[in-house]
């Protein structure tokens, strides 16, 4: 367990110093922003993930849920509290409230540097904003409906993490936006989140199942808004233009091969009295 903070720090530098390797086109930063910010939403292309990507969040809940039924799970929670001490990875708890909102500045940022992304700046943002809409419904109703006492005892609206759950809608947000353009993206985004889940937990914030379920209501709110945000757009756009927006492609950005894209799976993991995360991303 001592290993894990400066393991998870070493991760974040390399995967930021290795997403900054990837060789992108020269482009026009002005005529860049001028297209990604005065273009009008355009067509949307649905989920890309299969259902089965829905399978990974729904455990993370389930964890958390099971944590106050089952007794060996809640034992885990007091154990990782017992010695969340030896674990600071910050000296305080402000660097976090920071980190959490890291993959939205990254994929905003990239965007105007020129990495064009899935959607445009309307698109994305209307996007992001159901997604943290989401979000935010789903943890104000159960944090008062579960009444969990945190582990520093200030006060009972532990379950689950705030600050979890929006670390991993911004992750979910820029796997999606610029997963494609390089799987690295998306390794840096959730490193970030968990890096933000494991602050939480070692300043005695959150109990541990709280950040796992926080992570689960992240992603799955984050899926879920890109699954039902292209049925408003066509609610907005008429049939028959978007038809031809397409047959025309004069959408931005263009549609990718369904062989280049990719997939990625985080899960708790929990051995030989470690506990940690586990992150899967196909290359």
């Amino acid at each position: 367990m001592r290993k894990i903070a400066p393991a998870l720090l070493l991760c974040i530098f390399a995967f930021g110093a290795k997403a900054q390797v990837t060789d992108t086109p020269k482009v026009n930063i002005i005529d860049t922003i001028k297209k990604d910010l005065l273009t009008a939403p355009d067509t949307v292309p649905h989920l890309r993930s299969k259902l089965l990507s829905l399978v990974p969040p729904t455990l993370l809940i389930g964890y958390g849920v099971t944590s106050f039924y089952v007794k060996p799970i809640r034992n885990i929670d007091f154990w990782v509290r017992d010695q969340a001490d030896d674990y600071q990875i910050v000296p305080n708890s402000r660097f976090e409230n920071i980190v959490q909102y890291a993959p939205l500045a990254f994929t905003y940022g990239l965007n105007l540097a020129g990495v064009r992304g899935k959607h445009t700046f309307v698109d994305r943002t209307l996007v992001l904003a159901m997604a943290m809409g989401l979000n935010k419904v789903a943890t104000s109703i159960t944090k008062q409906g579960t009444n969990r006492m945190r582990p520093n005892g200030t006060d009972d609206f532990s379950f689950p993490s705030g600050h979890t759950s929006k670390a991993f809608v911004a992750a979910e947000f820029m796997a999606q936006e610029m997963g494609d353009v390089s799987p690295w993206y998306t390794v840096l985004g959730y490193s970030c989140a968990t890096f933000t889940a494991m602050s939480r937990v070692s300043h005695k914030d959150h109990w541990f199942s709280d950040v796992i379920a926080g992570a689960g209501v992240g992603i799955l709110s984050t899926k879920g808004a890109y699954l039902i945000y292209p049925y408003l757009r066509k609610l907005v756009v008429p049939k028959k233009e978007y038809k031809e927006r397409r047959e025309e492609k004069k959408f931005y950005p263009p549609d990718i091969p369904k062989k280049q894209r990719k997939s990625a799976t985080f899960l708790p993991t929990y051995g030989n009295g470690t506990v940690g995360f586990a992150f899967v991303a196909e290359l």
